[in-house]
């Protein structure tokens, strides 16, 4: 997945090297912005990131971290860790909208979750009634 911002700045979840790579307007090279230390379950790894996006009002990125079944926020200038947000989940992708409530798709339980800022159940908004 890929999440562009505001100033152009091209945010891509890399599955295959287990990282977050931002690339700035111009760049002739991306910077790894979260995991990037091998595959793995620590606070500073990820294990096929699917997705990412950015929170612009925490400034943070909020990545699907789908073999690890995890929601991650990762503050965009620590860059040494994150934290998990959601657990159990089997996410393949994310979005905010206007008020900021995170839509996750669980792609188990056939279902778009939807979260507040800062809740872990979050409620079922599409699907779930079965495949």
């Amino acid at each position: 997945g890929l999440y562009v911002h505001d100033d152009q700045t091209v945010v891509i979840a890399g599955s295959v090297n287990h990282r977050i790579v931002e690339w700035k307007t111009d760049a002739t090279s991306g910077q790894v912005v979260a995991g990037g230390n091998g595959e793995g379950n620590r606070t500073d790894q990820l294990n096929d990131p699917t997705d990412v996006i950015v929170d612009k009002d925490t400034d943070s990125l909020i990545i699907c971290d789908r073999r690890n079944r995890r929601v991650m926020r990762w503050p965009r200038r620590s860059r040494t860790s994150g934290e998990t947000i959601i657990e159990e989940i089997d996410c393949w992708g994310l979005t905010m909208d206007d008020e900021r409530f995170l839509y996750v798709p669980d792609y188990q339980k056939d279902e778009v979750r939807r979260y507040r800022v800062e809740e872990t159940k979050g409620t079922a908004v599409a699907g779930g009634n079965g495949r």
